[in-house]
């Protein structure tokens, strides 16, 4: 259990850090019209980018471990704290000063952080029918079905869609991720892949992680940092970990199920709080030049 703590924080590092180079570049880059892949192809051209996607990377096999080892509401809540990670690097790096809010907003993450850890219970090995593992990867092309029409909504309205499309499928690769069959052990891995490749649930990651990319991308193009990110947050937090309850036998520890509601919503509702930062403005630095400027890039997860 312990392995899987120090993996889903070790998750929230990578997304927080790869946040502040990838926002920068989604800004940078030429505004897609509609749900349009290519803005994917324009984005690798920038390094800020490139790079923030590498620690994005292994954030993701983190938290791919922690699943396997933790509820699904512990795991999702400590994740959503990469915000508070993207404010401290912003004070830090950026000289941005935090107010009042950002401070209280950081402490009552860390706060529901220390009341999720303390209620967390190993995870139970639950068998995973195949039906349910179909029934992932169908949530995931329905969510790339309603993209589409979403895509072409601009402004406020259409970031918060969108943003909420990316985090129900930022929600969809964990509960992906708890169902592969087998050990992910890297000294197993080959031996169990002829079954991770017929198992839905492999082709139910990928998908969701393609339409989470491409959907919070466009959404940072669409509105503010605030808009987008605050609906994915919530998407990417409350649907998997109800998920884990009703159908994965997810469980906090006997008798604390009171301290367990408490820290998540206190971690999730700290994190919507901070999900401002990154606002984008005329002083942001653009690509050629290194940490320049007062203002935090805006968050972007994968």
């Amino acid at each position: 259990m312990l392995l899987g703590l120090l993996g889903a924080f070790g998750a929230a590092l990578c997304y927080g850090i790869g946040s502040v180079l990838q926002a920068v570049a989604a800004r940078d880059t030429e505004t897609a019209e509609g749900l349009d892949p290519r803005l994917l192809l324009r984005l690798v051209k920038s390094w800020r980018y490139l790079v923030g996607v590498g620690l994005d990377g292994l954030g993701f096999v983190l938290s791919i471990a922690a699943v396997r080892t933790l509820p699904l509401f512990v795991v999702q809540s400590i994740v959503a704290s990469f915000l508070a990670v993207t404010a401290i690097v912003g004070a830090i790096v950026l000289k941005m000063p935090l107010r009042r809010a950002d401070k209280i907003g950081l402490a009552v993450v860390i706060g529901g952080l220390v009341l999720v850890g303390l209620s967390a219970a190993e995870d139970r090995a639950v068998a995973v029918s195949r039906a349910e593992e179909w029934g992932v990867l169908v949530a995931a092309g329905l969510l790339a079905l309603l993209a589409i029409p979403l895509a072409r909504l601009t402004g406020a309205s259409g970031a918060a869609l969108l943003g909420a499309i990316a985090g129900l499928a930022f929600g969809a690769t964990s509960v992906a991720a708890r169902m592969l069959p087998g050990s992910l052990a890297p000294d197993q891995l080959f031996s169990q892949l002829g079954e991770l490749l017929r198992s839905p649930a492999t082709y139910a990651l990928a998908v969701a992680a393609a339409v989470a990319l491409l959907t919070y991308s466009t959404a940072l193009q669409r509105g503010t940092v605030t808009q987008a990110t605050a609906p994915l947050v919530v998407g990417e937090t409350v649907a998997p970990a109800l998920v884990g309850l009703l159908l994965l036998g997810d469980q906090p520890r006997q008798g604390w199920g009171w301290v367990a509601a408490l820290g998540f919503a206190l971690a999730v509702g700290g994190a919507i709080s901070l999900s401002r930062h990154g606002e984008i403005t005329e002083d942001t630095p653009r690509e050629g030049t290194i940490g320049a400027g007062p203002t935090m890039p805006a968050p972007q997860r994968n």
